[in-house]
């Protein structure tokens, strides 16, 4: 899904990290319209498929639970979105941080390389995760 929107948009993702309720993703301005369109359609097609049939579950995927409170209003996203202006090398590396610590501060992880639902470990080890990340030069 992110991979489709990607292409469509055309816009690079430095960095992200999926949290149980939220998520954290640092992208490029696209080419083509602009964040707000990106999120829309981002968030559209994820809450499709996750209001969809059940499907099998990889073992390294992450499961959310859709019972009790969800049953009725069934809406996986927030309404809104916040974004933050980027300007610097040293923004980047703090919103990088900040990110990346969150499961941390959640409590979900002691240290963030055991999150794998982030590019960590792509920052940390040069290692490929879930999603293929584009390095700022």
């Amino acid at each position: 899904m992110l991979g489709e929107a990607r292409k469509k948009f055309d816009f690079r993702l430095i960095g992200y990290v999926v949290m149980p309720e939220h998520v954290h993703l640092l992208i490029s301005e696209p080419k083509k319209g602009n964040v707000s369109r990106v999120l829309q359609v981002l968030k559209q097609r994820v809450s499709r498929v996750m209001r969809g049939k059940k499907r099998a579950v990889a073992k390294n995927q992450f499961s959310l639970n859709f019972g009790g409170p969800l049953k009725e209003d069934r809406r996986f996203w927030q309404r809104r979105f916040y974004d933050f202006n980027v300007w610097s090398d040293a923004k980047r590396k703090e919103k990088l941080h900040y990110m990346h610590a969150n499961p941390v501060k959640e409590r979900l992880v002691k240290h963030p390389k055991e999150w794998p639902w982030s590019s960590f470990s792509f920052y940390a080890n040069e290692q490929r995760g879930l999603i293929d990340i584009d390095p700022v030069d």
